[in-house]
């Protein structure tokens, strides 16, 4: 695929067409925010597990989903999995209309009111 930038620059790209977005490192890794609380994480070789992958703020039942549909994409990230998050590998020839509607999804489950209000041209 080429390098981890390619796939952070279309991330970047996606999330940065939405109101109140914000990408702040935390514990290292690029990390977007919808208002004042997280939706996606960047990870690279996250502790030597060998992916590049997103993890996106999802539900118990979606992750259930998608690991169950496709386990060579998706998995269950540490940490944040516990809460419904999904991980979704970019290091493999990745759906991006997949991958901008989770982060969408994801998006919409933090992001302000006003925020939504505005991508949604009410």
């Amino acid at each position: 695929m080429g390098t981890s930038a390619e796939p952070l620059d279309k991330v970047r790209e996606i999330i940065g067409r939405w109101p109140e977005t914000l990408e702040k490192l935390s514990h290292g890794a690029p990390t977007f925010w919808g208002g004042k609380k997280t939706f996606a994480m960047f990870h690279d070789d996250h502790h030597g597990d060998g992916r590049v992958a997103l993890w996106i703020k999802s539900d118990p039942d979606g992750q259930e989903h998608f690991v169950a549909m496709d386990g060579e994409t998706f998995f269950v990230p540490p940490y944040l999995g516990p809460r419904g998050w999904i991980g979704m590998r970019l290091d493999r020839d990745p759906d991006w209309e997949m991958v901008a509607s989770l982060l969408e999804d994801g998006y919409r489950s933090v992001a302000p009111k006003r925020a939504l209000a505005l991508l949604d041209g009410d």
